[in-house]
């Protein structure tokens, strides 16, 4: 039975109907409305439930009836068709309704909305521009992502299993109590009238706290996730006490937004406890002289009061799952800010693998500013052969990096075209043109998981064999094989900790190469690609590097002319415009940037100084 109600909804196996879309309404019910089944038989099941509850003090009423006037030896012969249909209702039906109503809310909705809604998120935001990851807290937008499943269906939940039982009973409750007397639903009438009144008062103060509250609390998340992520220069450089302050400030707002939700709690529970008191008042004091005049019976009076009494019990429950529904529609409206965001660089309708050969490279009269009216690439045109070594020169912010990026369709052009084997990029899908180009760079960052599938990334079906071999040839095997993790793991299997941190930067670097070679991809980036290597090692993966390099097309960016003097071709850039090509040896006879750059380095490197 477990496995039947669990298996409804499969978050995983459901296809994702496009794009989250704007506006909370349209934003819950794009995850919502994927589940509607289910939703439905929980609505159902719900208002049976409450028919169910409020024929419970109706029978106790007629249980009271049956007592006061049969007589008490022929009570269970006279009385047993009711008493039994009492007793089944309560020991049967209603326990029956209860278990399904269980298994759809915590087996079905519960795990199936949740997570239905975190992997439609992420497959989502996974796919953004770099740009989007880069403005904003990689925590933050993965705390939202899995706050915002958990909220929307919290909310979800509490209108259909909460809220609109609540309708229900109360509807029951009147029909129940004007079939006696109308006079009776007149303290339910006006306790009503007041419920809405004091939550239409304290709902909206309470909402926007919610919403102020979510975002400082996403806020507070980030900060902490920035003392935590960068914590080895918080040590380096003895601020343990200004992160605490910067961290106490968000906390401090966070519990100001906090204290303000709660006297609207606070405030609602005094109101509903006046009402509470003021409903069972009236009921009893209007069921009690009815029956004193020989009105109603004695039933209705022991039926009335503990109909109210339920009323009013629920009542409470209800409007602290109404200020929760609230709390959880500023969480999930937070999170529609980070999730819904329309990705800004995607494949046009009628994309295509990219087929590439040869793996020429032409960017013809490309422009891009960042969305600026100028500046980074200025009608740049380079012509790159198939094969060719091409090192690109120039001082940070010449526009190396972002003619690298625009190439892997990190960013759509604004200008021109960029085509590779004579093929437009702008027709090509993005994972194609990717899957054809392979990337070394400075910075190398690791996936937190273990040795082999770090360089398997490279090639997802390769062999542990040829994991191995392209180990050995960016000479990285060797420490390999003396690593050993936290858990005890060995070698290849050794875990190398959030973005390689357990690994030197020499040691990550040659992990970075080893994915490369495995890749064997027809065109090849090196951005500073042994930049955190020393030079023995560096001298060793040269040569591999070479080898590497034969029949490919390779762009290479480095900042140590040396690396990259042996190109077929150097490409001096500045302020986004190519001033110089051409060989080494072509350069330093010009006697123009280049031989200035040669002549100025120390050690082989270029500073910003340096006027290209």
């Amino acid at each position: 039975m477990f496995r039947y109600f669990e298996s409804l909804i499969l978050p995983t196996a459901i296809p994702a109907p496009g794009a989250p879309p704007q506006g909370l309404g349209r934003f819950i019910w794009h995850f919502a409305g994927q589940v509607r089944g289910s939703l439905v038989a929980l609505l159902v099941l719900g208002i049976c439930l409450a028919l169910l509850d409020a024929a419970v003090p109706a029978f106790i009423g007629k249980l009271v009836d049956l007592v006061a006037h049969e007589e008490r030896a022929a009570f269970f012969e006279k009385a047993w068709p009711v008493l039994a249909l009492m007793a089944a209702t309560v020991l049967v039906v209603r326990p029956a309704v209860v278990s399904i109503h269980a298994m759809v809310q915590f087996q079905s909705v519960m795990p199936g909305l949740t997570n239905l809604t975190r992997w439609q998120s992420h497959i989502h935001v996974v796919r953004q521009s770099i740009g989007y990851f880069q403005s904003d807290f990689a925590g933050r937008i993965a705390s939202r992502v899995m706050e915002t499943g958990y909220a929307l269906r919290a909310s979800v939940v509490s209108i259909i299993s909460v809220v609109l039982y609540m309708a229900a009973l109360a509807l029951t409750s009147l029909i129940v109590l004007g079939r006696a007397d109308v006079r009776l639903m007149i303290p339910i009438l006006g306790w009503a009238v007041g419920y809405v009144l004091l939550l239409r008062w304290l709902v909206p103060q309470i909402r926007k706290a919610s919403t102020d509250i979510a975002y400082a609390r996403s806020t507070l998340t980030g900060r902490i996730v920035d003392s935590y992520t960068n914590i080895l220069t918080v040590k380096l450089f003895a601020n343990g006490e200004l992160e605490d302050d910067y961290v106490r400030k968000s906390l401090d707002r966070h519990t100001r937004m906090m204290r303000v939700q709660m006297r609207g709690f606070t405030s609602l529970t005094m109101g509903l406890a006046c009402l509470s008191g003021g409903l069972l008042v009236a009921t009893g004091a209007i069921a009690l002289t009815l029956w004193q005049r020989g009105e109603i019976g004695i039933e209705m009076v022991a039926t009335a009061l503990p109909l109210t009494l339920q009323l009013s019990s629920t009542a409470g429950r209800v409007a602290m799952e109404i200020t929760s529904v609230f709390e959880q529609f500023g969480t999930v409206h937070e999170g529609m800010d980070t999730v819904a965001k329309p990705i800004r660089v995607t494949d046009r309708p009628d994309a295509v693998a990219l087929p590439i050969s040869k793996g020429a490279v032409t960017f013809d009269h490309i422009s891009f500013h960042y969305g600026r009216d100028s500046g980074v690439i200025e009608d740049l045109t380079l012509d790159i052969k198939p094969g060719e070594k091409v090192g690109l020169v120039g001082r940070s912010g010449a526009g190396k990096s972002t003619l690298v990026n625009l190439l892997l369709r990190f960013h759509d052009l604004e200008k021109g075209k960029i085509l590779i084997d004579g093929h437009d990029v702008q027709f090509a899908t993005q994972e194609s043109i990717r899957a054809q180009i392979a990337v070394v760079t400075q910075d190398t960052s690791l996936l937190h998981r273990s040795i082999l599938e770090n360089i398997r990334y490279g090639r997802p079906d390769a062999t542990p064999e040829e994991v191995e071999a392209a180990a050995r040839k960016a000479h990285a095997h060797e420490f390999i094989l003396e690593l050993e993790d936290w858990a005890g793991r060995r070698g290849y299997d050794a875990h190398v900790g959030e973005r390689g941190v357990k690994l030197s930067g020499g040691q990550r670097q040659r992990i970075a190469i080893a994915r490369v070679i495995l890749k064997n991809a027809p065109i090849l980036i090196l951005d500073e690609a042994t930049s955190a290597l020393d030079s023995e090692v560096e001298a060793a993966i040269q040569e591999q590097l070479e080898n590497l390099m034969e029949g490919k097309t390779v762009i290479g960016i480095a900042h140590r002319l040396s690396t990259i003097a042996r190109m077929d071709r150097l490409v001096i850039m500045d302020r986004g415009r190519i001033v110089e090509q051409g060989t080494h040896a072509e350069l330093l006879a010009l006697g123009g940037h280049y031989a200035t750059l040669w002549r100025r380095q120390s050690g082989g490197f270029m500073t910003d100084d340096d006027e290209v």
